[in-house]
């Protein structure tokens, strides 16, 4: 392994050291925790919650035990960040309490788990970004060079991997950079992972080494900012791998970067979209909520609802290990848009976007991404096939539309087929009415194989 690999491997060891040293067990996180509950957790001795974590992050401890579920049924939200009065990060601490005790496992096992997660998601991004994108634009996201060629752009834009599933979003955003006068270059891909898929199966060693090696590719450019789309990506550098590495850029979302320049986009605002919508919220990454609020509001005639909805995760695969729990935030959603009105439901990011799309074939109002009217008001469209495919709920006719497009760009028919059921058949269309409980299950908390 290289050097990154090691520098990785050590800085989370130091890490976890901090938190042995500096947390006092007064368990505030797991008081604001907003998915243990859910999660079938009893938070009643919440201190020992904790102690069950630091007993983990020692070497010991049980895989079984309350703290050990608590930290397998974590969401991302982030509410723990602001409580913690003894300099931790709670939300890293319960990520390197997952990798311990998925460290368990046997070189072979870890390893071996990595590379079928990995191997599944660049299927799927390669097939369904084939599916949709020109060969010779999608070589330009996915084969960056990560050496300096003439003077550093201004930009790195991470794309991240999984939104070139749904590769209008991606196009929109470039649309916005351009608009603003960025000069960028595009990381986008599973050549250019952030090693997220490597760090949940317990294969340390090579989760740093990849991501190392993409934080070195931004840094290659020579550029001072590198922005992410993906919230997974983000927490994962920002949290996991660049506390290793030196980094000679700022990362931030790029969302966020387009709301602190809202002045200079306004004026490419030159269609009204008079229409009342309401916004799907998660908080795990601060100031997206919020700065996609203020682009949206900049938009003439757009009237913005607040439906008064639980915030819960980065996004909505984040809360793969409260499925249920999951399913009835989305039912609830659901029907406080239909009752509020709303001509739009309106998510930021993509895997929400998976999730949500199909659900516009039974519900009074469009689902969109925010960047969708964005682009509206500017007059430019981008298609969204992946939500026309979903909403047939008929992988047999998509495969039909795809064919040519397919067979043309090499694919096999037959994986192409096993990965549009996998992201067409998923959590179908509600039935009108539906309405779930929010009582939690005492089932233990699944395993978290979570598709960003």
């Amino acid at each position: 392994m290289n050097d990154h690999a090691n520098a990785f491997v050590a800085s989370i060891d130091v890490r976890v050291r901090e938190i042995l040293d500096r947390c006092t067990r007064c368990a505030k996180c797991v008081e604001v925790c907003p998915t243990a509950i859910p999660a079938g957790i009893d938070i009643t001795e919440p201190n020992q919650i904790v102690g069950d974590v630091l007993e983990i992050l020692r070497g010991g401890g049980d895989a079984k035990s309350r703290g050990a579920r608590w930290a397998n049924a974590c969401t991302g939200s982030g509410r723990c960040l602001s409580v913690c009065n003894d300099g931790v990060n709670p939300r890293f601490m319960l990520a390197a309490t997952r990798l311990r005790l998925n460290e368990r496992q046997t070189v072979q096992v870890k390893r071996a788990t990595g590379r079928s997660g990995f191997k599944k998601m660049s299927t799927a991004v390669k097939i369904l970004s084939r599916l949709q994108l020109p060969p010779d634009l999608l070589d330009g996201f996915t084969r960056a060079s990560t050496t300096a060629s003439g003077p550093p752009p201004d930009i790195v834009m991470y794309l991240g991997c999984n939104v070139l599933k749904t590769p209008h979003i991606a196009l929109l955003c470039l649309e916005v950079l351009d608009r603003l006068g960025a000069r960028y270059k595009v990381f986008a891909g599973p050549a250019h992972c952030c090693g997220v898929i490597q760090y949940r199966a317990g294969d340390t060693r090579t989760s740093g080494q990849m991501g190392g090696n993409t934080v070195a590719g931004f840094a290659g450019t020579g550029a001072p900012r590198v922005l992410t789309w993906c919230p997974t990506c983000n927490i994962q550098l920002s949290e996991i791998v660049m506390p290793s590495i030196n980094a000679a850029f700022n990362l931030e979302h790029v969302v966020t970067y387009i709301a602190a320049r809202i002045d200079a986009l306004r004026p490419h605002f030159i269609h009204p979209i008079r229409k009342r919508i309401a916004l799907h919220e998660h908080p795990g990454v601060a100031g997206v909520t919020e700065s996609a609020v203020k682009i949206l509001m900049a938009i003439p005639g757009i009237e913005l609802v607040d439906l008064e909805q639980p915030r819960v995760g980065y996004m909505c695969n984040s809360l793969a290990p409260v499925p249920a729990y999951k399913r009835e935030l989305h039912a609830r959603e659901l029907d406080a848009a239909s009752a509020a009105g709303v001509d739009y439901l309106v998510g930021i990011y993509h895997a929400c976007h998976r999730e949500l799309c199909a659900h516009e074939a039974n519900s009074p109002f469009k689902i969109l991404n925010f960047l969708e009217l964005v682009g509206e008001s500017m007059g430019v469209e981008k298609t969204d096939l992946f939500k026309q495919w979903k909403m047939m709920q008929d992988v047999d006719r998509v495969l039909a539309e795809v064919a040519s497009q397919a067979t043309s760009t090499g694919l096999d028919l037959e994986t192409v087929r096993d990965v549009l059921v996998a992201h067409m058949i998923n959590e179908q269309p509600l039935p009108v009415g539906f309405r779930g409980t929010l009582a939690p299950s005492g089932d233990a908390v699944p395993v978290r194989v979570i598709s960003e």
